[in-house]
């Protein structure tokens, strides 16, 4: 029994294997690739704080974007103030239309008065390292089609740290060798680049107006349009700080698309990312099997999955020394927002985000 069990732990650790690649985004800093104009778009509500990381980080790239573009969408700070310090262009975002969820609409927006050839989206709490453009857009020439990167998080304090599990099964349904041939292959909407025909082939976030999961429906359309879809790893090149404003926004944050996005996945992602889960809740039972027999399986099994994790988050973020090592902590606060995930979307079947309510699966016209 006690062999069987741990064999059986063993095996769901190595899901987590075969889900994982290591696909981070290759270092460049002199190119080649063909020159030709960027406009970034950030759309920015409430960003006072998170703007000058990016905006700074925007500013020592050795490749100068075209232009940058903030849309300020209805922010009750200082978003716009900060954006005009930095001398980018800010545009107000019109009133919201009916149909349109908000993010998607600030993008369209920016899209709209962009003048590019290239089109990169970066959200307000993304930080580029020095080469990160030329990287990208070297990444891009060589891949052709439509690239986006899962950026590094940077969590500072403990409830920002709790994303860990979060983190690594969104890892593992971005590297999943099973995507590549998704057809509903998504998109991670933190830092997104795209041709302009490419965007307006796929009809850009018109066509995905209404959903609450913009990246992934937005990969779909591209996938569609017989787009490439390449996603990368952000480490060394694209950071974020994910919910530096309280607990109660990342919960939000996690909650509004947790459900959602498993409908998108291969379904051979989801089951591996199940036994990979199933396996690591097992193994985290061991402090309460202390006096059975299986104590000793379910403890090899903490022991091998705190490894994995070690090397795993070398990819994925900075979650402090010790937190890997007690990650039923972060297990149990993804089992709550899944929990509070599956409340919204079947009970209320509306999320909240950024100060709005988000009907789910409502549709604008096509």
């Amino acid at each position: 029994m006690e062999i069987l069990l741990t064999a059986l732990l063993v095996f769901a650790l190595g899901m987590g294997f075969v889900l994982f690649r290591r696909n981070t985004v290759p270092v460049s800093r002199d190119g080649p690739f063909q020159e030709r104009r960027l406009s970034v778009i950030i759309p920015a509500r409430n960003e006072e704080n998170n703007l000058p990381y990016l905006l700074g980080s925007l500013e020592t790239q050795s490749h100068k974007p075209y232009e940058v573009i903030v849309v300020d969408d209805h922010s009750e700070d200082r978003t716009r103030a900060v954006a005009e310090g930095y001398g980018v262009k800010v545009i107000a975002n019109p009133d919201l239309p009916s149909g349109w969820t908000g993010k998607n609409w600030a993008v369209w927006n920016g899209y709209l008065q962009a003048g590019g050839d290239l089109i990169m989206f970066l959200d307000a709490d993304v930080r580029l390292a020095p080469d990160a453009l030329r990287s990208l857009l070297t990444a891009r020439e060589k891949e052709g089609g439509v690239i986006s990167v899962v950026p590094y998080h940077v969590a500072e304090k403990l409830y920002e740290r709790l994303a860990l599990i979060p983190n690594l099964l969104g890892l593992f349904a971005f590297t999943s060798p099973m995507e590549r041939t998704n057809p509903d292959k998504g998109l991670y909407g933190s830092c997104i680049l795209t041709t302009r025909e490419d965007y307006e082939q796929a009809k850009g976030h018109e066509s995905v107006r209404g959903e609450v999961l913009d990246d992934l429906n937005l990969g779909a359309r591209f996938m569609e349009s017989g787009v490439k879809i390449t996603n990368y790893i952000g480490r060394g090149m694209v950071s974020f700080r994910m919910y530096p404003g309280g607990i109660k926004s990342e919960i939000q944050g996690f909650s509004k698309g947790a459900v959602l996005s498993t409908s998108k996945l291969n379904i051979r992602t989801t089951l591996l990312v199940a036994v990979w889960l199933i396996g690591l809740i097992a193994a985290e039972a061991a402090p309460f099997a202390i006096g059975t027999p299986v104590l000793l399986p379910l403890a090899i099994g903490y022991v091998l999955y705190t490894l994995q994790i070690y090397y795993l988050v070398r990819y994925t973020g900075r979650f402090g020394i010790w937190l890997p090592a007690v990650h039923l902590l972060s297990t149990v606060f993804f089992l709550y927002i899944m929990l509070y995930s599956v409340y919204q979307v079947v009970v209320l079947r509306k999320v909240a985000w950024k100060g709005r309510s988000i009907e789910v699966g409502r549709r604008g016209n096509p």
